[in-house]
């Protein structure tokens, strides 16, 4: 694998007083110097000529990737007007922080229900030898390998954790978030890229099902919210029971017990308003 090396450039305002002053003794020599030495005071403006295509600029957050008829030569960070050799080719690679959002994708999740996920990726080029020269295109290459990692997560893991599950996509929002960027990291290594961050943007159930996952997910509050209701119901009718045997209020058999616990557990996990009935006889009638 290729890695990359830095080179040191010359400063292109320093190069370019030193390439006027050779072209002003060029055209004097022209001018002035005997016939036999005239071709030389040529060779020298030619030369001149040949050396003003060395200079490139190098902007902030950018490199300039240097190679002499195919071979890497080197890679430029130094910011400014730069002058190197005029037969290297110079291509300019942004360092720069940038984001890939993925488009919405449909994947079935580990359970098998189809879900919509997309993310968005935040990265930036660290080395610039890796990002030319071992893949074709590193910006499409991040994109694809991307999406390619997004889809490994999202079949790798349920949309809702189950009771054997202790990773979903909807709820372990942070592991699945430092899963993902470990994934896409590992799949950008030989691009030279970094990935600063990466995170689900979007996450559903899919069209064809989400009413259905609805319907379940309020029964299962409902179930739940039920649950807490009867504990609650339970301990209020205990409280009930033994604050009137503590105070001998009323004595009640065993039937009359389990009468009075069934309308309690009524009135307390009942919907509806509770309609009184007054009882103009006795107790047991």
């Amino acid at each position: 694998m290729l890695k990359e090396r830095m080179i040191n450039s010359k400063s292109g305002l320093g190069m370019i007083g030193v390439l006027l002053m050779l072209k002003i003794l060029g055209i004097a020599g022209i001018a002035l110097l005997p016939v036999i030495l005239k071709p030389v005071a040529l060779l020298l403006v030619i030369m001149v000529f040949v050396c003003w295509f060395g200079f490139y600029m190098v902007h902030p957050n950018q490199s300039a990737v240097l190679q002499l008829f195919g071979r890497y030569v080197g890679t430029d960070l130094n910011n400014g007007l730069r002058w190197a050799n005029p037969f290297y080719s110079k291509q300019k690679v942004s360092l720069r922080v940038r984001n890939f959002e993925s488009s919405k994708m449909k994947v079935n999740d580990n359970a098998g229900n189809p879900v919509e996920i997309a993310a968005v990726v935040v990265w930036k080029v660290v080395d610039s030898a890796e990002a030319v020269f071992e893949v074709d295109n590193y910006e499409n290459f991040v994109s694809i390998q991307s999406e390619s990692a997004i889809r490994h997560l999202a079949s790798s893991y349920a949309y809702d954790a189950g009771n054997d599950e202790t990773i979903s996509l909807r709820s372990s929002t942070d592991e699945v978030t430092e899963l993902l960027k470990q994934e896409i990291q590992a799949r950008l290594n030989k691009a030279g890229v970094q990935v600063l961050e990466a995170r689900i943007s979007h996450l559903a159930y899919a069209a064809e099902i989400a009413s259905a996952m609805l319907q379940r997910q309020q029964a299962a509050a409902i179930v739940a919210a039920r649950q807490k209701i009867v504990e609650g119901a339970v301990g209020m009718v205990e409280t009930a029971l033994q604050s009137l045997s503590e105070r001998n209020v009323i004595d009640l058999d065993g039937e009359r017990k389990a009468a009075m616990v069934s309308n309690l557990l009524v009135v307390l996990c009942g919907d509806h308003h509770v309609q009184p009935v007054v009882n103009t006889g006795s107790l047991y009638q």
